[in-house]
């Protein structure tokens, strides 16, 4: 079976290879590598790993083959360059060039460098570390399998975060590699993934001139910072030995100090015992990384030769006019590579060619100078990520101590800041007048100058209120002393871009920048906790939760001249008031058309009731409506007296609904919020008539820039932000603001001092006031512990009532449960309307005299008139009787009657004599009715009295006669 699959086997091998050789016919079969290296013992080790490598399938493919092209580095860079030209590229043609360092000089990497990059041959250096190799516009071409200086800027990092010493301080010399270590400190102190919150904090960065000769007043500096670990690199062994001395002198080598040095600086002479360094590992041996390096370009020729087209490499440095492209790809190629188990650890590079995933060892100076490991920082490659692991119970610190130094100075005296801001903060200037008698602050105050105020203001105040006992019970509580300072512009702090023709830095201003600037070290003050603030500064735990709030002004009560129609919508009122005069209306009908609508009433005159007319149907209806006693002009009809009863229950209702509504809009209204809160669609999209704002550069501020659903409302109010919250408070109160944006505990104390002004909607952007303190400050700790202490016992809930509520609040409460009393605003317009009702009357009552007055005028002339008539009737009437006398007369003498006064026969007129009396006449003739016209508008019976009584319109004659 065995002879039947093993012919199978070497025949499929044999298929695979011919495949590689037809694909890579194209590319060329052999390459020179060339090495310029330090020593002959590099040499002979160059040679014995390319001639192996040949034999690696791994890395050499079936008919490719390796040669190696290797000369010796000079320390003179020109000849080195000339060698380089003729032996390597000369000659040979190689495709890429390892080189290592010399003995002595530093230049001669950089010349292989220059003269490789000109044609784009890819050089890896094996030993070169400094950073100006990272920098590809001078060495395109340049990789390395070390890392540089700067990269143990990485460990650093990672043994301050171990020993968690968050303040430091920097010391480098001005060359380019002191600076590169500081920038990419910076960097990764900044960038951590594990707590973005642990930050490490640079105090003071200390840069010094190669070739010193003192470091003394440096060292006199840094002993005054609070931060008493340094960090230290320095190019030269002199340098390290200058500092080592001075800081000897000053005892900052002994306990309580922290020295972390580069790889340069350990080979000091006079190192004190218990400093902290690094070791590359593997660095000297440069036949590791000269296997690395092969292995390398050996991967990234395979891979190119499967995939691209690889030309021949350059073979003449006379001919300056061609660029080799190849060149530029495999130096791609090599850049990617990475090999898991090189012989110096994982191999990889960066962006810059630099080498990625180096190994450190953590050592530590110890007694008789000896130089012990206590740590390694390694690939793990279960994580896929660089690690530290720190034996911390072999390290030895400065004066021998065996357990770890806390690395910071804790200064018992602080300068703390604050801002009057009620009731957190009450400011009192004290007069001139208490200054000369000495009177000073009083019991509960602290003076409290303005911060860094000039000499001409010698003006003196006292701070009190919750953030000043807060500050003394602390001070109390975890023993410090401490000089109090009011915020230097009256701000709690913006980020704001200052020196905009420079380039336009942001810098913190206020309270903020203080701090941020290291000027103070401490904030007690209703610093709002905020993502902004906490980059650049420190809080403790919250000592008040609180959030944001609006104020406003209660709306007045709507006392207008027509308040007593508040209860009524206009519409009810229009509808009573037509019911009235329909319901008059129907009972005028009713009445008028009912047959029992006229009876007699069982009285004693025995008179006629008049009829209901329509005047006094409207009299009923108004006053059975407005409930006074109707004396005259009610409905006698049962129809009518029906409808009546009905009104009534109507009025009952009416009159009941309205007193009780009555009582509630005039004597227990209660005036709402105009406001529901932040949602409120007024806010939102703000009107003209709607003003709103908070205070600039405040945390509220800051609030309202981060809520995207907030921006339209911000772009609104931004314009109308004031300086500080006493100015808008105030406009709230007088009308001028109708909402103010604050924090809620400010706001709610205001609304407990002043009952006209509420707060509305519920709490937002929730968060808490802070104790401010710089990035890294050794307060932190015990600050945050005092204050959860203080809200376990009690002692902020007692500074809440004492300074906050005050015993306010219960008396707003109580105010807004007691009704209010009637006055003269509420019923202003009942007595408009009875002074309406006066001024109608009088008005109508005017009305009715001029009127009477042309009637009577009217009737006068129409007396007149009937006068003449009635003149002119008599005369007729007299005419008339007289004729029929006369015609009488004659008649008697033709009968044969003499004037003698005889009797005449009966049926006979006699001639009455003129001396008798009208009483005399029989009543028939004196009652019978005068053949009188009746005129319109005459008094018939007034007339006929007149008659009665009056003399005869004509003079009697002794010829009248009586029939």
């Amino acid at each position: 079976m065995k002879q039947i699959i093993a012919p199978a086997l070497h025949l499929l091998f044999s298929i695979a290879c011919l495949h590689y050789v037809s694909t890579d016919a194209r590319n060329p079969s052999t390459f020179y590598i060339g090495g310029v290296l330090s020593n002959n013992e590099s040499l002979a080790h160059f040679k014995n790993i390319i001639s192996v490598l040949n034999f690696d399938s791994t890395f050499v493919n079936r008919g490719v083959t390796f040669y190696d092209a290797a000369i010796l580095i000079d320390a003179n860079p020109i000849r080195t360059a000339l060698n380089v030209c003729k032996d390597l590229i000369g000659s040979k043609g190689v495709y890429a060039v390892i080189v290592s360092h010399p003995l002595i000089g530093d230049l001669s990497p950089a010349a292989v460098s220059y003269t490789s990059g000109f044609y784009h041959i890819p050089v890896i250096g094996i030993s070169s570390r400094d950073c100006a190799f990272s920098d590809k516009n001078i060495h395109v071409s340049f990789l390395r399998t070390v890392p540089p200086y700067s990269h143990q800027a990485d460990v650093w990092v990672e043994l301050l975060k171990h020993f968690n010493y968050m303040k430091v301080i920097f010391i480098h010399s001005s060359d380019t590699d002191g600076r590169a270590l500081l920038g990419r400190f910076q960097t990764t102190s900044q960038n951590q993934e594990d707590d973005v919150e642990i930050k490490v904090q640079v105090e003071s960065i200390i840069e010094f001139e190669p070739g010193l000769d003192t470091f003394h007043d440096q060292l006199k500096e840094m002993k005054n910072a609070q931060a008493r670990v340094y960090l230290m690199y320095a190019s030269s062994k002199k340098d390290a030995e200058v500092i080592f001395r001075d800081a000897e002198a000053l005892n900052m080598t002994d306990a309580g100090y922290v020295w972390i040095v580069t790889e340069q600086v350990l080979n000091a002479s006079n190192a004190p015992e218990g400093i902290i360094g690094l070791r590359l590992m593997n660095a000297t041996s440069e036949e590791a990384h000269i296997k690395d390096s092969v292995h390398v370009l050996a991967s990234a020729l395979r891979e190119m030769n499967k995939t691209g087209i690889i030309t021949e490499a350059p073979q003449d440095c006379d001919n300056s006019g061609s660029i080799w492209e190849t060149g530029k790809t495999l130096f791609e190629y090599v850049r990617k590579q990475v090999l898991l188990n090189g012989a110096t650890g994982k191999v990889a590079f960066d962006d810059s060619g630099d080498r990625i995933f180096a190994e450190y060892d953590v050592v530590n100076l110890q007694e008789g100078k000896r130089i012990v490991p206590v740590g390694q920082y390694y690939f793990n490659a279960e994580q896929n990520k660089m690690k530290l692991r720190i034996d911390d119970g072999n390290i030895t610190w400065p004066g021998r101590l065996q357990s770890k130094p806390e690395g910071f100075m804790i200064p018992t005296h602080l300068k703390v800041l604050t801002i009057e801001e009620k009731p957190f903060v009450y400011v009192r200037e004290l007069s001139g007048a208490a200054e000369a008698a000495g009177e000073g602050c009083g019991p509960e105050e602290i003076p409290c100058p303005h911060f860094n105020s000039s000499d001409e203001d010698s003006r003196t105040f006292c701070c009190r209120g919750y953030c000043i006992d807060l500050l003394r019970q602390l001070s109390q509580t975890i023993n410090f002393t401490y000089n109090l300072a009011l915020s230097p512009d009256g701000q709690f702090g913006s980020y704001l871009i200052k020196n905009t023709s420079v380039g336009g830095k942001k810098e913190w201003t206020g309270l903020i920048g203080e701090l941020v600037a290291e000027r103070a070290d401490m904030i007690v003050a209703p610093l709002t906790i905020n993502p902004e603030r906490a980059e650049f500064i420190e809080f403790s735990k919250p000592f008040k939760y609180q959030g944001i709030t609006i104020l406003e002004k209660k709306p007045s009560r709507s006392s207008t001249l027509v308040s007593f129609l508040q209860p009524f919508s206009n519409t009810l009122w229009i509808l009573v008031m037509v019911s009235v005069h329909v319901v008059a209306l129907v009972l005028y009908l009713l009445d008028r058309f009912s047959p029992f609508g006229r009876f007699k009433l069982s009285n004693s005159d025995s008179t006629e009731e008049d009829a209901l007319n329509l005047s006094s149907a409207i009299w009923f209806a108004w006053g059975v409506l407005l409930n006074s006693g109707i004396g005259e002009g009610t409905p006698r009809s049962f129809s009518a007296r029906v409808l009546g009863m009905v009104w009534a229950g109507f009025a009952m209702i009416i009159v009941a609904s309205y007193t009780a509504n009555l009582a509630a809009f005039l004597v227990l209204e209660r005036p709402k919020t105009k406001l529901t809160g932040i949602n409120d669609a007024r806010l939102r999209n703000t009107m003209e008539n709607l003003t709103c704002a908070t205070v600039k550069g405040s945390a509220v501020d800051m609030y309202f820039r981060r809520q995207v659903e907030l921006s339209n409302m911000y772009r609104t109010m931004e314009a109308n932000n004031y300086d500080t919250a006493e100015e808008a408070i105030h406009d709230v109160k007088i009308g001028k603001l109708m909402a103010f944006i604050w924090d809620s505990s400010r706001l709610d104390f205001e609304a407990a001092q002043d009952c006209e002004l509420v707060t509305a909607g519920e709490l937002f952007g929730r968060s808490g006031y802070g104790i401010g303190l710089q990035k890294g400050s050794p307060w932190s700790d015990f600050v945050t512990l005092a204050i959860l202490d203080f809200h376990e016992s009690g002692f902020m809930e007692s500074l809440d009532n004492k300074w906050i509520l005050q015993g306010n609040q219960p008396q707003c409460e109580q105010y807004e449960k007691t009704p209010n009393t009637l006055g003269l605003k509420n019923m202003a317009g009942v007595f408009i309307l009875v002074a309406a009702g006066i001024a109608g009357g009088v008005g109508l009552i005017v009305i009715e005299m001029v009127y009477k007055k042309h009637q009577i005028r009217k009737q006068k002339r129409m007396e007149l008139a009937r006068h003449v008539a009635d003149k002119w009737r008599g005369a007729i009437e007299k005419r008339k009787t007289l004729r029929a006398t006369i015609a009488a007369q004659r008649r008697l003498k033709s009968n044969g009657v003499n004037d003698t006064g005889e009797v005449v026969p009966r049926g006979v007129l006699q001639i009455v004599s003129p001396i008798r009396s009208v009483e005399s006449l029989p009543r028939h003739v004196i009652d019978a009715p005068s053949p009188i016209r009746v005129w319109p508008g005459s008094n018939i019976r007034q007339r006929r009295t007149d008659e009665i009584h009056s003399p005869p319109a004509y003079d009697a004659q002794p010829s009248d006669l009586i029939v």
